[in-house]
């Protein structure tokens, strides 16, 4: 905008101390504020031009002055100058706001995954290490942090207004967004989409720590099985390794390493495997069959949670070989296999 960093500082310290702007604590926030305060600028000088000609024309071609109607021609000039010039700040903001939209929600590559659920009326976020928070959200300063985030009923918004984040959290679909925090401190959640009759209540609070008092954090607070771990479980207790073996013989297609990778359906288009399909591909698996293999897939619609769904996503993307699965099903087999003779009674077992 061309102000100097010093008065910026003091203009939006000055501002937050006043309560009338929240914090500036994430890399994003001072190009946010930027094009916000661009915008407010530009809605002053031109309220103020407009109320000048008002005020000017009034004086005048006041009746005293003008007690019969003088007739204006129009001017070439003045129409082209007043269509250009706002037509030209327009465009700068829409490129302006293009820019700053891609910057907020393409993430870096190295950021730091965290998933959150949107339930009537709270906030679960679960980390793949396996922490769990509600309502609260623990991030390191200094570290990009991407949020993937789906609701389990309703629309809801998540909004953290000090960091100028606001995404909205859909049924059905995956919403991303990604923040990185400068400040250590502790700052608020809101829903900012009314969600029912508690949706005032639906906040919480992003604590912003250290990178050394993050790890400390994670030690402290771990459930002791990641949600990859989690999703192994659930992979097995479900029989998908009986059909997702790896196997030259395997009913299903190979999910080792698949995550990132482009797939190529029955119907010869290719879709890119990512957190939404592998999600959409367990609840409607029919709608992506991959070539080769046919639709026997049942769905699971309805009989796993979010929750789920997100430790078997967590899984798969980490998948990289089919070596546990096919340890998992071995021994799955075995025991299904192995006699199931009824124990001896003590008088059995004495030799005469």
């Amino acid at each position: 905008m061309g102000i100097s960093p010093v008065l910026w500082q003091f203009l939006v310290k000055w501002l937050h101390n006043s309560a009338l702007f929240p914090a500036e604590a994430s890399t994003i926030a001072p190009y946010t504020d930027e094009l916000y305060f661009f915008l407010i600028l530009v809605s002053i000088f031109g309220t103020l031009v407009v109320l000048a000609l008002v005020v000017g024309f009034s004086v005048k071609y006041r009746r005293e002055k003008n007690p019969v109607a003088t007739q204006v021609e129009g001017s070439t000039l003045l129409e082209a100058t007043w269509t250009i010039i706002p037509l030209a700040i327009f465009l700068l903001v829409f490129v302006w706001g293009g820019l700053l939209y891609f910057r907020i929600y393409s993430p870096p590559a190295n950021s730091m995954n965290i998933y959150v659920v949107g339930k009537q009326w709270m906030w679960k976020a679960e980390h793949p290490t396996g922490q769990h928070e509600i309502n609260a959200l623990h991030v390191p300063v200094g570290r990009p942090v991407q949020l993937t985030m789906i609701s389990q009923d309703v629309f809801h918004s998540f909004s953290i207004p000090d960091f100028r984040v606001k995404r909205e959290v859909i049924p059905g679909r995956y919403s991303t967004v990604w923040f990185q925090a400068t400040d250590p401190g502790v700052y608020h959640i809101f829903c900012t989409q009314y969600c029912g009759t508690q949706h005032a209540g639906m906040i919480g609070e992003v604590t912003a720590l250290t990178p050394d008092d993050y790890q400390k954090w994670l030690k402290e607070s771990t459930s002791g099985m990641s949600l990859a771990q989690n999703g192994e479980r659930l992979f097995a207790s479900m029989g998908c390794n009986s059909c997702h073996s790896g196997n030259a013989a395997a009913r299903g297609p190979n999910l080792a390493g698949v995550y990132g990778s482009r797939l190529t359906m029955n119907d010869g288009s290719q879709v890119l495997v990512n957190d939404a399909y592998l999600r959409d591909s367990i609840l409607n698996p029919s709608q992506h069959v991959t070539a080769g293999f046919a639709p026997i897939m049942p769905t699971y619609q309805g009989q796993i949670s979010e929750d789920g769904l997100i430790d078997l996503v967590e899984y798969i993307k980490q998948l990289q070989s089919n070596y546990r699965v096919q340890q998992t099903q071995l021994t799955s087999e075995s025991n299904q296999a192995a006699p199931t003779t009824p124990p001896q009674s003590s008088n059995e077992m004495v030799k005469p």
